[in-house]
């Protein structure tokens, strides 16, 4: 079986292609162009008389760019293979492919080129489903091109595709008719633009130079490479983390996404299912880069804020002053076939998107994005209170409003098992996960220093002091659970602990709801047999009916999950804890190239040797790329306060040095300096 690889990406645009660089349909893989959650590209195969190509080799020069070096025929021809083929991908406006033609032999050749296209223009969720489709399609020859139509009402996309050199088209395809001298080459440029009718209907972009920064050594394209110039800089004595870094600020740009209106470019959440605008993933994101690329909050709140929801409709699951979901542009959500337009069924979205405003205002200053947003602030505190306490408990539950569509659970655990008893049986909703309160914890306490700081209002913050006063005191009577001495998964409808041991509790940790005489046993938990790995913390302890290495979220390591764990550890004072977590994750990144996938197996490290990969995790994905950025931010120590910036660094073992330069913030710029053995509290002054 040919081994699916995704090839190139860039934001709204991604192209998954086999390692030949060929797309054929795929029921297990989504294989195609993609843009906008719609496949513009289902068949682009390319053959020389008749014959597949079978790669030699291939180059992923950089996320938008990959070569490929083929030969036509059976791997046992490819020793008498008079011919090869270099095939160099990428995606800029369009995707381009530059063929070369090469002839060895040392007699004139002659061949035929053919490439054959097609486009089922299926939605993002049709290519998992497989339904089938609603609207009609066309194909059209036109001044040597050939046009892809659809159309479904005034829902209309269209991909074309052209040739610099001179073709014979067909409704399959191109052919090209090659003459070679000994030793000759014959080369064009394949090019196919997706449009969106009423949305983008400009040429697409041009070929890109060439840049280089001596410190990566790879082709960059000029939008990378400030990207790059502008975060901090690394420097330290394990090439993991080094390698991890930059991988992650790679991944990063490539997953900026630009929605149709326009506007700066926001994170998403993961190729190849997920690559658009989710509220929970693009804010975690932006928390786990804010030290590092502060530009990425902004149009993440704003969008978030434009989105909010303002009426009760189930269908959408949304509710006034609820933080959006998930929103998609295919077909299926336009003619609301799907709820994704945009769909709120998460409860954790709308505490998460007070707290990054404070956040953020801590590292930058910006007090008047935390002014303009005031209305929105308010309203998903309101929220809270309001529409997330379903049961008038004081604690935010959720249930699915879509009993068809909807989402079971809705916190970031969000299949179908995730959230169990110790015996394995699944509560029923509606369910109060921990983290959801630690959630609404902070964001009430972060609420009331930006109401008394920056909205005057006094009043209402001490209201909120208050309300998470009670909070906290409410939540460590009632999710403790003193026999296990670990706090519940859940709560169930009855008031009841769903009494698994999971790893929501370090989120728990990182919100500031625990208890400190209890978060000791909390970071024993963490760290304990049951719960570690030795690649990283379980989603679920080793102990519990559900664990399965290879389950979603049932036993799984996220190095996401793991990077908030780290924080909380660090937040109540166990240090090396939080960098025992850093430095086990970031050595399991060297057996994925560096870059961090969404999830990898829970076997423990004592029974194998590397991390397991999960099967369909995704690659890149955002907040596994924010990951190793948080980890530095951790291991180092680094707290804003007020102009300056704060270190109090403490490394693993493996880890003798680290500095970072050029540490944005209200301060300026700064600098951070680790060394193990020491724990050096510095206050760095702004730069010159």
């Amino acid at each position: 079986m040919i081994e699916k690889t995704v090839s190139i990406l860039d934001g709204n645009t991604f192209i998954v292609t086999d390692e030949r660089g060929d797309v054929s349909p795929s029921p297990a893989f989504p294989t195609g162009l993609f843009y906008f959650d719609t496949r513009f590209l289902s068949v682009w195969v390319l053959s020389i008389n008749g014959q597949r190509l079978n790669a030699l080799s291939r180059d992923e020069v950089q996320y938008f760019e990959t070569h490929f070096f083929l030969v036509p025929g059976e791997p046992t021809h490819y020793i008498d293979a008079k011919v090869s083929v270099i095939r160099e991908q990428s995606i800029s406006a369009d995707f381009v492919e530059r063929l070369t033609v090469l002839n060895h032999d040392i007699k004139p050749a002659r061949f035929t080129l053919r490439l054959n296209v097609d486009s089922d223009f299926a939605d993002l969720f049709e290519v998992k489903d497989a339904r089938g489709k609603s609207g009609t399609t066309s194909k059209e020859r036109e001044d040597g091109r050939l046009r892809l139509c659809y159309t479904r009402g005034k829902f209309r996309r269209e991909t074309v595709i052209s040739s610099s050199a001179p073709a014979r088209v067909d409704e399959d395809g191109m052919c090209f008719d090659i003459q070679l001298e000994p030793r000759g080459s014959w080369r064009t440029e394949l090019r196919a633009q997706p449009i969106i009718h009423g949305a983008r209907n400009e040429a697409g972009g041009g070929v890109w130079g060439a840049h280089r920064k001596r410190r990566l050594g790879q082709r960059l394209r000029p939008g990378l490479e400030r990207w790059i110039q502008n975060a901090p800089t690394l420097a330290c004595d394990y090439e993991p983390l080094q390698r991890a870094y930059e991988r992650s600020l790679v991944d990063l740009a490539a997953m900026r996404f630009t929605t149709l209106s326009g506007g700066a470019p926001i994170p998403t959440a993961g190729l190849p299912w997920f690559m658009t605008i989710f509220g929970r993933d693009s804010i975690f994101i932006s928390l786990q880069a804010l030290p590092f690329a502060p530009q990425l909050v902004p149009p993440v709140l704003r969008l978030l804020a434009a989105l909010q929801g303002s009426r009760l409709n189930n269908f959408r699951e949304e509710e006034p002053g609820k933080i959006s979901h998930e929103l998609r542009y295919g077909e299926s959500a336009a003619f609301g076939e799907q709820p994704h337009s945009p769909y709120y069924g998460s409860a954790d979205a709308t505490p998460l998107f007070v707290i990054l405003l404070d956040e953020y205002e801590r590292w930058t200053g910006d007090v008047k994005l935390v002014r303009f947003l005031e209305h929105e602030a308010r309203e998903a505190l309101d929220w809270i209170d309001e529409y997330g306490d379903l049961l008038g408990n004081g604690y935010i539950s959720y249930w699915r409003r879509n009993k068809v569509q909807g989402l079971e659970n809705q916190c970031w655990k969000d299949s179908p098992d995730s959230i169990s008893y110790h015996d394995g049986r699944l509560p029923h909703p509606p369910r109060a996960t921990c983290e959801l309160q630690g959630y609404a914890y902070d964001a009430k306490i972060r609420g009331a220093r930006l109401a008394r700081r920056f909205w005057n209002d006094p009043a209402y913050a001490e209201r909120l002091e208050r309300e998470a006063a009670e909070l906290r005191e409410r939540f460590n009577r009632d999710f403790w659970i003193p026999d296990r001495e670990y706090y519940a998964l859940a709560l169930d409808p009855d008031g009841k602990p769903v009494d698994a041991l999971a790893s929501n509790i370090g989120h728990l940790l990182w919100s500031g709801i625990v208890e400190p005489a209890r978060a000791r046993k909390v970071a024993q938990h963490l760290l304990g047999p049951a719960m570690f790995s030795g690649w990283g913390v379980r989603t679920l302890a080793d102990t519990e009916a559900r664990y399965n290495p290879v389950g979603y979220h049932v036993g799984t390591v996220w190095p996401f999950d793991n990077s908030i764990i780290a924080w909380g550890l660090w937040r109540y004072g166990f240090r090396h804890e939080a960098a025992r977590v850093a430095e086990a994750v970031i050595q399991a990144s060297t057996y994925f190239q560096g870059r961090l996938p969404e999830a990898f197996a829970g076997y423990d490290r004592a029974l194998t040797s590397y991390p397991v990969e999960y099967p369909t995790a995704c690659s890149p994905q955002g907040w596994s790329a924010g990951a190793p950025l948080l980890f530095l931010r951790t291991m180092l120590g680094l707290n804003p306060h007020e102009n300056h910036l704060a270190s109090d660094p403490v490394l693993p073992s493996s880890i003798n040095r680290i500095e970072l330069s050029d540490i944005p913030g209200r301060w300026g710029r700064a600098n951070a300096f680790g060394l193990r053995g020491g724990r050096h509290k510095r206050q760095h002054v702004r730069l010159t």
